[in-house]
C-alpha cells in the first residue's frame, strides 16, 4: 500500500481552490440528491474534506447522525467547525480508508463525494465490500465524482483535465493514484443498484445515488 496522502495543508484553502477551478459545480453535485437523504438516520460520510456537504446534510435532516471518516485531521477539524451547532451529531474518525474497518454500525446512508477517485480500482472494490457489511438493507449510497465521457469531449477536454488534477494533487498531497477507478461492477456485486444519475460540465462531473438490495 502506498503512503497516505497528506491533505492537511489544503484544509483551509480547499474551498477556494475548488471555486477557482470549477466554481459551484462540485458542490452542486454533492447536494443534488440531498432531498433523498432526509429519511436517513445514520450516515457514513467518507472524505468530505472541509465539511460543506456534512453541514448541509445536518441542516436538512435534524434526526441524522454522521460518522465522518477522513485521513486528514485538519479536514476533520474544519468539518466539525462547519457543523457548528450540529457538531454533537457528528463522530469523526481519522484513518486511511484503505485501513478502515467498520465496527457494528448499520448505516442507512453512505456519501462519497469526490473521494473514490483517490484510490485504485482494487482499493475501491475492497472498500465497497467492507462497507456493505455495515449497511442496512435499502441503504442509499450517494456518489459525486469525475468521469471521462466516451466521446470527443472526453478525449480532448475531460481526460486532460483529470490528468492535470491528478498531477496537481500528487504535487500538493503526495497522492499516487493516476487514473479514475472503475467501481461499477463492485457496487453492483455488493447489491447497490443505481436509481438516478445526473451529469454536469459536458459529462466531466456526475452525481448519482444507489440503493442497496433488501435481501
Amino acid at each position: 500500500m502506498t503512503a497516505t496522502p497528506d491533505f492537511d495543508p489544503l484544509a483551509r484553502i480547499y474551498r477556494w481552490l475548488e471555486w477557482i477551478t470549477f466554481g459551484p459545480c462540485l458542490h452542486r453535485c454533492r447536494i443534488f440528491y440531498l432531498p433523498q437523504m432526509r429519511a436517513a438516520r445514520y450516515a457514513l460520510v467518507m472524505g468530505d474534506g472541509d465539511g460543506r456537504f456534512t453541514r448541509q446534510l445536518l441542516e436538512a435532516n435534524p434526526a441524522i447522525e454522521v460518522h465522518a471518516v477522513d485521513s486528514s485531521r485538519e479536514m476533520l477539524d474544519e468539518l466539525l467547525k462547519r457543523a457548528g451547532e450540529h457538531a454533537a451529531r457528528v463522530r469523526i474518525e481519522q484513518t486511511d480508508a484503505r485501513q478502515w474497518k467498520p465496527e457494528s454500525e448499520r448505516y442507512d446512508l453512505i456519501a462519497t463525494h469526490f473521494f473514490l477517485d483517490c484510490f485504485t480500482t482494487a482499493e475501491v472494490a475492497a472498500l465497497i465490500a467492507r462497507i456493505r457489511e455495515a449497511t442496512a438493507p435499502g441503504a442509499l449510497w450517494v456518489i459525486s465524482d469525475f468521469q471521462i465521457p466516451e466521446n470527443t469531449f472526453g478525449t480532448f477536454v475531460a481526460f486532460p483535465i483529470v490528468q492535470f488534477l491528478y498531477f496537481g494533487f500528487r504535487i500538493l498531497t503526495g497522492l499516487r493514484t493516476k487514473r479514475l477507478p472503475e467501481y461499477e461492477e463492485a457496487l453492483s456485486a455488493a447489491g447497490y443498484t443505481r436509481v438516478e444519475r445526473k451529469t454536469l460540465l459536458g459529462g466531466l462531473l456526475f452525481a448519482e445515488y444507489r440503493r442497496k438490495s433488501k435481501d
